[in-house]
Parts: C-alpha cells; sequence; structure tokens
C-alpha cells in the first residue's frame, strides 16, 4: 500500500466543526447519489418486468423475482448496516458497498438468463441496501440547527423521490433503447461515489474488536426472519397465501425466526439491532409513521402503473409519463417544507403531511376504467406535496433525539421499517385487487340475467356489430357474451383499484390521530468526533 493511499485509509477521524460548510455539503451530496440510485432501482424495473422477461426467455412467474430478489436482499442488509458501519468504518461501507452496487449493475445488464438476473439482482439488492441509513446517520453528524432540518427535508424528498421516479426513468429508457440501460445507468454515479466517499467522507474508525463478539446468532436469525417475509409478503399474493405449503413454511419459519431474533436482541449485551431505543416514545412512534409512509410510497407506486397497464393498456414509456406529476410536485413542495420547517413545530407539519396523503388516497377512490394521466394529475400532484410534507419530518423527529452512540444501529431499524411497510402494503393491495375483483364480478354478474333489458340491448347491437364484421351469427353470439364478460371483469378490477386505494387511507388517518403523542425535538447542535 503506497503512503498516499495509506494516510487515506488510516487517517484520524476528522471532527465535522473543524469542515468547511462547502466540504460538508459535498460530501452529504455524494452519498445521496448512492442512496438514490439504490432506492432508484427498487421500482426502476416494475414497467418494463415485461421486456425483460421477453429478452431473457422468462415467464411471468420467473421475471417477478427480477424485483423480488432485490427487496429481500435489500430488506434483509438494511437493519445490519449500523454494525456493519461501526465495523468496517461509515466511509469504507459505503464506498465498498457503492464499488459493489456498480459491479452488480453492469452484471445484470449483460446477464444472459434469467436465473443469472435473479442473483445479480440480489446482491445488488444486498450492497445498495448499506449505503441508504448511512446517509441519515451522516446527516446528524454533518449538521445541526437550520441545516438539519434542510438535510432532513433533501433525504425525505430523495427517500421518496427515488422509488416515485423510478417506473417513469424505466418506462423511458426502455422505451428509448433497450431494458439493459435500466441497470447501466447506474455505472456512472456509481463510480463517482466509490471514489468520492473514501476522499470526503471520514467521520468515524473501524472497530474490528465488534467482529469478536457479535451476535452472529441473531444476524442469522435476522436474516432468515426478514426473508422468509419478505418471500411470504411478495409471493403470497399470486399463490394464495396459505394453501401454498411453500408459502406457509416460509410464513411460519419467519415467524419463529423473528420471536428469536426479538428475544436474543432484547436480552444479548451487543445486539445487531437496537430494539431497546423503541422505548423512546418519538422513536417508537417515528418507526410506525415510517412504516405507514413506506404503505402509502410503494403501495401507490404498485397500483397506479398496474391500473395503467392492466386496464387501461399503457405501454412503459405510457405509464412513466402518467406517473410522472408526483415527482414534480414533490420537488415544488421541498422550499415550502424548508420554510415551514423553520418556523412551525414539525409535529404540525407531519400531521399535515399524513392528513393530505389520506386526503390524495380519497381522490384516488372514484377512479373509473378510462382514467389517464389528466384525471390522475390532482391526486398525485397532492400526494407528491403530501410525501415532502410528511417524511422528512418524521426523520428529524424520529432520529433527532437519540444519543450519537444509538443512531447507527436505530436508523437501521428505522428504514427497516418503511420497506417492510412498503412490503406489507404491496402484499395486502394485491390480495385486495385479488379477493375484491372476484367479489365485485360475482355481485355484477347478478344483475347480468335474462330479466336484465339493458344488457339484452347491448348483446343484440355487439352482435349485429360481428356480423356486420364478417362473423357466423352463431359465433357472433359467443363473442358478443365474451364482450361482456372482459366488460364486467374491467369494471370488477376498477373498483377493486379503489378499494385498495381507500384502505391506504384508512392507514394515513390513523397515523395522523398518533401525531400529538410525539413530543417535540429542538435539533441540537452537530456532534463532534468524539461522540463517535
Amino acid at each position: 500500500m503506497s503512503a498516499t493511499t495509506s494516510s487515506i485509509a488510516f487517517a484520524s477521524p476528522a471532527d465535522p466543526a473543524s469542515l468547511s460548510a462547502a466540504q460538508k455539503v459535498f460530501a452529504f451530496a455524494s452519498m445521496c447519489v448512492g442512496m438514490f440510485i439504490a432506492l432508484l432501482d427498487i421500482q426502476i424495473v416494475s414497467a418494463s418486468l415485461r421486456d425483460i422477461g421477453g429478452g431473457l426467455s422468462a415467464g411471468t412467474d420467473e421475471t417477478a423475482w427480477v424485483q423480488t430478489s432485490y427487496l429481500i436482499a435489500e430488506i434483509v442488509v438494511i437493519p445490519l448496516s449500523g454494525w456493519l458501519s461501526r465495523v468496517l468504518s461509515t466511509r469504507w461501507l459505503f464506498a465498498i458497498s457503492a464499488a459493489g452496487f456498480t459491479v452488480t449493475s453492469m452484471l445484470c445488464g449483460i446477464a444472459w438468463d434469467i436465473k443469472s438476473m435473479i442473483v445479480f439482482r440480489a446482491l445488488q439488492g444486498f450492497l445498495g441496501g448499506s449505503m441508504i441509513p448511512m446517509v441519515f446517520t451522516t446527516a446528524f453528524v454533518f449538521f445541526g440547527g437550520k441545516q438539519r432540518v434542510v438535510a432532513a427535508a433533501t433525504i425525505g424528498a430523495l427517500a421518496s423521490l427515488a422509488p416515485t421516479l423510478g417506473p417513469t426513468l424505466g418506462g423511458w429508457i426502455t422505451d428509448h433503447s433497450s431494458w439493459h440501460w435500466l441497470f447501466f445507468v447506474n455505472l456512472v454515479p456509481g463510480i463517482f461515489v466509490t471514489v468520492a466517499v473514501p476522499t470526503l467522507v471520514n467521520i468515524d474508525s473501524p472497530d474490528h474488536s465488534l467482529l469478536r463478539r457479535a451476535d452472529y446468532v441473531g444476524m442469522l436469525m435476522l436474516a432468515v426472519f426478514l426473508g422468509c417475509l419478505e418471500y411470504t409478503l411478495e409471493e403470497g399474493p399470486r399463490w394464495n397465501w396459505f394453501s401454498d405449503r411453500t408459502i406457509l413454511a416460509t410464513a411460519w419459519l419467519s415467524g419463529v425466526a423473528g420471536v428469536g431474533f426479538i428475544a436474543r436482541s432484547l436480552t444479548y449485551d451487543h445486539p445487531v439491532v437496537d430494539l431497546r431505543a423503541l422505548r423512546d416514545r418519538n422513536f417508537a412512534l417515528g418507526c410506525f409513521f415510517s412504516f405507514v409512509t413506506g404503505i402509502g410510497l410503494f403501495a401507490t407506486i404498485y397500483l397506479t402503473p398496474l391500473f395503467l397497464g392492466r386496464v387501461r393498456g399503457y405501454s412503459a414509456l405510457e405509464i412513466g409519463e402518467a406517473v410522472f406529476s408526483t415527482g414534480v410536485f414533490q420537488i415544488l413542495t421541498i422550499p415550502i417544507y424548508s420554510m415551514l420547517a423553520q418556523r412551525y413545530d414539525l409535529r404540525w407539519i407531519l400531521l399535515a403531511g399524513l392528513v393530505l396523503f389520506a386526503v390524495s388516497m380519497w381522490d384516488f377512490s372514484p377512479i373509473t376504467h378510462d382514467w389517464g394521466g389528466h384525471e390522475l394529475l390532482l391526486p398525485q400532484a397532492l400526494r407528491g406535496m403530501a410525501q415532502q410534507l410528511a417524511i422528512p419530518p418524521t426523520v428529524t423527529l424520529t432520529l433527532g433525539g437519540l444519543a450519537p452512540s444509538r443512531l447507527k444501529l436505530a436508523s437501521g431499524l428505522f428504514n427497516l421499517m418503511r420497506n417492510l411497510g412498503g412490503a406489507i402494503g404491496i402484499a395486502v393491495c394485491a390480495t385486495i385487487l385479488n379477493d375484491r375483483t372476484n367479489l365485485h364480478f360475482y355481485r355484477m354478474a347478478e344483475h347480468l340475467n335474462a330479466t336484465n333489458e339493458s344488457m339484452n340491448q347491448w348483446l343484440a347491437q355487439t352482435s349485429g356489430r360481428l356480423v356486420d364484421l364478417g362473423q357466423a351469427a352463431s359465433e357472433a353470439g359467443g363473442g358478443s357474451l365474451q364482450q361482456l364478460w372482459l366488460l364486467a371483469y374491467r369494471e370488477a378490477q376498477t373498483l377493486s383499484y379503489a378499494d385498495a386505494f381507500l384502505t391506504i387511507m384508512v392507514c394515513f388517518a390513523v397515523a395522523a390521530v398518533m401525531v400529538p403523542l410525539m413530543r417535540k425535538v429542538a435539533p441540537p447542535a452537530a456532534p463532534s468526533a468524539d461522540a463517535h
């Protein structure tokens, strides 16, 4: 190792107070780039799974694992990132993760079959997931006072904007180039982060002694608990939940491992996740709000493109263009939030964000089969504004009151709750779409009988049109019945989407009621290196 490299690797941590504002902002921004691309890749493939499956000659069930494998790996590593950053230090874990994320992104782009793609996506998710919580902790180290409010606003914007823009960017890339560039787009920012972060970020030292007293049993339980839980939530709706033996087995494994992990974390001297932080009321409530915002963020990103693809028949690019307005209005709300946060209690800003999110879900509920980008504009605009008003104050209120020594482990748990909320929200919405579509269809079918004069007239007109198009009269009757079935099924599907949006609305209404239970947090000054 050269002298220069040695000085970079083993230099003493810098006192954040000694750094200029420009140095801290640039270092923080470099880490934000890493977090953004890791979060972007959660949803960047969602609008292009059909193209990926076609390119790799894979069926629908296999192609779904392109997204599922990433989510499972990411949700497992996020709570471990606090312990890993203490072992390796923040900058070197971040740099290793960014380098690995870049390499696996390249491998995803050149994947030769669906099996290799799934493996590379799992590795990509594992390496990308560890970058996310470290941005939260670094912001609280670098910034204090009003600067911390701005930093939290930035993190909140990126945490919700990246998944929101994922389908839009993914659809545009696939339409104008090929699905391979969904992954190649990470190469330049990934290389930048890999080089920039070790050079700019030096806030703590590695502690390899943690390897000797690490709770490896707890880590194994955590991995089994979260991995099996994510699999159960992702695959359960497609396989009719516990009627499938594999889903039943993974659910039991997750439950047993989860109980064991909680018991061990509360009794072990050096737990890998600081569950004791939940004794702090603000932290416990903040994790709950993070869970609910995860439901709203990821479930709506799941529902809207799915509706536009299944009911409206939109292409990947058309889906991206239709959902783009959410990101635009969120960006426009960033300066508004920063102004409000410096003048008003963050709890009431959080309350306003949660209520506005509930209102946006209510505005989604009158959805009809002919809704497109124009009709979706208002509810998506309200959702974009709500995300920016709800997520940043949750970050500050939850993590701002914790001691620096507990911040790393607690940050992993806080971020885990958001992703867990997203996983559960998507699973519940998928189940609602399946069950309620059947229910609405059967209810419609009860009224579609020989005594329904309007239906009889419609069938006669449709049969006449089919005969005019050259079909035999006997075939035209069957064709008109098939079109009636498709029409009824489309309307049943649309009603089920309304049910899903109303369910999300209820979650945010419950969360809004609980906001007054939080204590006010006055942002302290940025801590010194001694605290780490």
